[in-house]
């Protein structure tokens, strides 16, 4: 009985986690449509490759940018830059849905202030739940907006360039660590935390987690990257918004990367820090393969433009 609760305790902070991805992936498919008729494309060319381009050079530009900054200057300016960044993808996440039940004037205001709020609240209490909450709106807002921006092709091609990038920045050059703990210690919202023990308070927590690993210390919490729920989830968004009748591809896609993170939670409960993405992207893509095949017959949705 007691080896049956242990194994409970360690299993739920899992399955919550999870649950996550679910909810973010769902909600970004809600977000799909709107965000399409509102013109909120980040690219108009969606099979343009020189779009891959751009958006390595940002993830590597502003990762020597936290990197150095965090290094040689105070950390709380990365602070006000990503609180900045969260704000403005919070209002925009928001002004479709309100211009969908109100006049433009005050869909407008509407979502500057909650996007003011959301910043208000995190900066004065970044617990768990406020920076859980906040994942949840940005990452279903950046699923949806990248998922109508960018091709089926070019999508795989970028999940599986992002999958190499964590694997080497984990594993090798280990700066991902680095990144890791300074968002952490800022209590920025660009992961997802789920408690493992009760009462538990990401305020609370004092030690970086390479301190925990040198002196191998048990977490009291799951850390998941945003970024690991929302690049697998852009492949379920741009099916979902490209191939007609693709929700049943869609939600193989969301199984998949189930069953990738379920994969990569074997590695996670030895205490170690894990690269997320080539399983999460392996089992998103695996997920849209197979399920192609199988419910149609073929790869459908993918175009080229080179």
């Amino acid at each position: 009985m007691v080896e049956d609760k242990n194994l409970f305790h360690e299993l739920l902070p899992i399955i919550l986690m999870g649950g996550l991805f679910v909810v973010i992936h769902f909600l970004a498919l809600l977000l799909v449509w709107p965000f399409d008729t509102a013109g909120m494309q980040a690219f108009e060319e969606t099979d343009n490759p020189v779009n891959l381009v751009y958006i390595f050079a940002i993830i590597l530009v502003i990762t020597v940018i936290i990197l150095l900054i965090a290094k040689f200057w105070k950390k709380q300016l990365i602070q006000f830059i990503i609180l900045g960044a969260i704000g403005y993808t919070a209002f925009w996440v928001f002004r479709p849905l309100f211009l969908m039940i109100m006049p433009w004037q005050i869909a407008m205001l509407v979502s500057a202030l909650l996007a003011i709020l959301l910043v208000i609240t995190l900066f004065k209490y970044p617990e768990w739940y406020v920076i859980d909450i906040c994942g949840i709106i940005v990452g279903a807002g950046a699923i949806a907006i990248f998922g109508i921006s960018l091709g089926i092709f070019l999508i795989i091609l970028l999940l599986i360039g992002l999958a190499i990038y964590d694997a080497i920045s984990v594993y090798k050059t280990k700066h991902m660590i680095d990144l890791a703990d300074t968002v952490m210690d800022l209590k920025l919202p660009v992961l997802l935390v789920v408690p493992k023990v009760r009462h538990y308070s990401l305020l609370s927590e004092t030690k970086s987690l390479k301190e925990k690993l040198k002196e191998g210390e048990e977490r009291d919490a799951f850390f998941m990257g945003l970024g690991d729920v929302v690049m697998p989830g852009i492949l379920v968004a741009a099916i979902y918004h490209n191939i007609s009748d693709g929700l049943p591809i869609a939600l193989s896609v969301i199984l998949g990367t189930l069953v990738g993170f379920a994969v990569l939670m074997t590695f996670v409960v030895k205490g170690k820090p894990q690269a997320g993405l080539p399983c999460l992207c392996g089992g998103a893509i695996l997920g849209y393969l197979i399920s192609s095949y199988v419910l149609f017959g073929e790869l459908v949705g993918l175009s080229f433009a080179f």
